[in-house]
Formats: structure tokens, C-alpha cells, sequence
């Protein structure tokens, strides 16, 4: 079995409002797509915190990791680590041990029968993959992990609900964006009746699940900001307003590069600003569009003012938000129907009173009110991207208000606190605030 020990790291700072664990509930083995990732700091958040209340996690990842960074927060959590084979013929006796074992399980019969179903329907390798990594899965699970908990619900939550009908314990889950949108109707409708219960982090998302699940089976759980990891920068931002070629606008902006980030908006927009108008952008973030964004830049004549920073630790990326002037991202919905959730890079540049431009999508208008606490635009559109941008770039003092009023709505309604109790619950903790 290819197993990490706990990794090395101090203990989680309690989060903000003292939470406090009264009593621990059985161990629960996570589900991962990929462990650890950069783009998944909410994950590793949610994973640490619940650690500190007591409960006993172990993390099945179904992928090796590609980052050569990780965050702090990773080296916080102490469960251990299993990867599941990422391809079947990576370790073929480590499956055919399982499926010999596994076979005489009660579940098992009905497992297949499920799976052979959901295989008529989806006749790709990919489904061949998952139900061999539930064998796995469900041969290698320790005794005492009385709860599957998938992170996604596309594949980690196939494994999941598969191994769970295997070793007959119940699963449960939570949606964020991708696996939401670009998966078939019929499968969320399956596994929504499947799970014990499901969280999902927007409103957005919660009103769509539960169209399609038993009542009461989805409830929203923002996924929230952890504070102590962002405290609130000492001064104020900038008084620049971009009429200084010596002291430009400095433009922030984090995320994957991929479709759905919209970043090809972004750069079209910044073309757009007046020539007499000073910026810079830093980007951070890496991702399979990188090359053509660069080149797109280049071609608009405005690459020399752009810094691509590439993939970077939360730890290093504290200093650029508390650089930054202003933080800007155009999210879309993708061609495959993807789009983001509420993204986590919108919520860390609050913390740090900095004000937003982004685009009317999914549950960002549930984090940002329109010229309240942010500058929201449609999507797809550079020409609106531009004004919203110009807006900022000329006028500091907006920049101060609309960042100190997303700064105070974070701290209300965004913080970990009140979220992580009721999730804390939902997985057996009596934990109070």
C-alpha cells in the first residue's frame, strides 16, 4: 500500500471566536481528486480545522500531487495519506488483491449492479478507473472509518459511493463548481438519493442540488476565509491613481489559467485603459493557458507591464495582496459549462481591504455587492472590465471605501467560524463558538 505518514508541522491556530470541542465523532477517511493542491487551499483549510475539533481524518487521494509548492496549511494536518492507483495498471496486483477480497463483501454485488448501470450510461475508461480505485478503497479502509466524505462530486464522489456500498457505511459530500456543472443530471440525481448528506459553498449551487435531491439532503455552507491566516493589513492602500509612470496602479489578480478565469477578458480590458492612464499587473497562478495568454499580452502591446508570477504558496502571496492597489478577475462560464464557485482569491483580497472588479457569475454577487462593496461587471465583456478598471485605477478614494466595506462584510457573514461549527457538526462534533 503506497501510504504518507502524518506530515510535519506545528499544531492550527484556533480559528477566530475560540471554537471549542466538546466531544470527537468516529474517524472519517476523505476522498481527494488530488492531494495537496495549491488551487484547493479551502480543502486543506476545512481538513486542519476539523482536526483541531477532534476529528480523526485519513485522506484517500486519488491523484499524486503536481505542485512543487505547498501551502502552510498543509503541513499543519496530521492524517495520513493514501494514494489509490491514478491508473489501473500503475499497480495491477495492489487491484486484483483487492477485487479477491473485496468480492466476498455483501455490498459488492450491489456495487457492481450500480456501477454497471452508471457504465451503460457513461461508457468511458474513466468509469472503469473509479470503480476500481472503490475496490481499493474499500479492501484497504480501515475498520474503525465509519464515514466516507468525498471533496467533489463528480469522481472522488463515484469512488466514494461505490466503496461505500462495498463496506455497506454510509458517504457524504461536498459540491463546489466544476463537478457541479459539468456533470450529467442523471448521476447528481443517483448520488444526491445515494448520500447520507451534502454540503455545497454558494447559494447558487445549493438551489440547483437541492432541485434535484430528497429534501433536506443540501444545505449551504459557505466554505468561509480563515482570518488568522489573513489578518488585516496595517496601512491603507495606495494613494496612486495612475498618473505617475513612476509609481503606477498596482493591479492583482489570482487564479488558474484556464478558460473559465476569463483572463483573456482581463488583458483585453487593460488594452482598453487610456494610454496616459500608468499600471502594472501581477498574475499568479499557473495553468495549460499560460503561453497564449503571454502571447496574447504581446500582441495587445501592454506585455511589458505585466509580471506572470506562476503558482505560488498563500504564504508568499500575503505580501502581493498587501502590495496590491486593486485585485480584478473575470470569471465566465466555460464552453464545457464550467465556472467558479465562490472563488477564495476574491474573499483573501478583501481581507486585505482591497477593493474588487469582477463579473456577475455563479455566487461571486453573493460576496460582492455592486457598488458596495465591489465593482461588479457582466461577463464576457472588456469594454464594461475596462470602466470598472478605470474607475479604480484614477480614483483612490473609491478604492478605500468600496475595499473597507468588502473588508467589514467579509468579517461578518465570510469568516470560518460560524461555518466550520455547522459543518463540524454535520460530522458528529459538538463543537460550540
Amino acid at each position: 500500500m503506497s501510504a504518507a505518514g502524518p506530515l510535519p508541522g506545528r499544531s492550527l491556530p484556533q480559528p477566530p471566536g475560540e471554537i471549542t470541542p466538546v466531544v470527537a465523532s468516529d474517524r472519517v477517511a476523505f476522498v481527494l481528486k488530488g492531494y495537496p493542491r495549491l488551487s484547493e487551499t479551502f480543502i486543506a483549510q476545512e481538513i486542519a480545522a476539523l482536526e483541531k475539533l477532534g476529528l480523526s481524518i485519513l485522506i484517500y487521494s486519488l491523484r499524486h500531487p503536481t505542485d512543487k509548492q505547498v501551502h502552510q496549511v498543509h503541513a499543519e494536518i496530521r492524517a495520513p495519506v493514501v494514494y489509490l492507483p491514478e491508473y489501473l495498471g500503475d499497480d495491477r496486483s495492489r487491484v486484483l488483491r483487492a477485487w479477491w477480497n473485496v468480492r466476498r463483501l455483501p455490498g459488492y454485488r450491489t456495487a457492481v449492479r450500480v456501477w454497471l448501470r452508471d457504465l451503460w450510461r457513461d461508457r468511458s475508461a474513466s468509469r472503469l478507473r473509479r470503480f476500481g480505485q472503490a475496490m481499493v478503497l474499500a479492501h484497504e479502509l480501515p475498520s474503525d472509518v465509519k464515514r466516507l466524505h468525498a471533496h467533489f462530486l463528480h469522481t472522488p464522489a463515484s469512488v466514494a459511493r461505490y466503496a461505500a456500498m462495498m463496506r455497506n457505511v454510509v458517504w457524504s459530500g461536498s459540491a463546489h463548481a466544476k463537478d457541479i456543472w459539468t456533470s450529467p443530471v442523471w448521476e447528481l440525481r443517483e448520488k444526491l438519493a445515494s448520500c447520507d448528506w451534502l454540503v455545497t459553498c454558494t447559494g447558487a449551487n445549493r438551489d440547483y442540488l437541492a432541485s434535484l435531491a430528497p429534501a433536506g439532503k443540501v444545505e449551504l455552507v459557505y466554505h468561509g476565509l480563515d482570518l488568522e491566516r489573513f489578518p488585516p493589513r496595517s496601512e491603507s492602500s495606495g494613494r496612486r491613481d495612475g498618473s505617475d509612470p513612476a509609481d503606477p496602479v498596482q493591479i492583482l489578480s489570482v487564479g488558474r489559467l484556464v478558460e473559465k478565469k476569463g483572463f483573456d477578458i482581463v488583458l483585453d480590458a487593460l488594452a482598453r485603459l487610456p494610454p496616459d492612464l500608468h499600471w502594472r499587473l501581477v498574475h499568479v497562478g499557473g495553468g495549460p493557458l499560460g503561453a497564449a495568454l503571454a502571447g496574447q499580452a504581446t500582441a495587445l502591446g501592454i506585455g511589458h507591464w505585466i509580471s506572470w508570477r506562476g503558482a505560488m504558496a498563500q504564504q508568499e502571496l500575503l505580501g502581493l495582496y498587501r502590495a496590491a492597489d486593486l485585485f480584478v478577475l473575470a470569471s465566465r462560464i466555460a464552453h464545457d459549462g464550467d465556472r467558479d464557485g465562490l472563488p477564495n482569491v476574491l474573499m483573501e483580497a478583501q481581507s486585505q481591504a482591497l477593493a474588487c472588479v469582477a463579473t456577475r457569475v455563479s455566487a461571486i454577487p453573493e460576496l460582492i455587492e455592486g457598488d458596495r462593496t465591489g465593482i461588479l461587471v457582466e461577463p464576457e465583456s472588456a469594454i464594461a472590465l475596462a470602466a470598472g478598471l478605470c474607475s479604480l485605477v484614477t480614483n483612490p478614494a473609491l478604492r478605500q471605501t468600496l475595499g473597507v466595506a468588502g473588508q467589514q462584510r467579509l468579517q461578518q457573514r465570510f469568516g470560518a467560524t460560524s461555518n466550520l461549527v455547522r459543518l463540524a457538526h454535520k460530522f458528529g462534533l459538538q463543537a460550540s463558538a
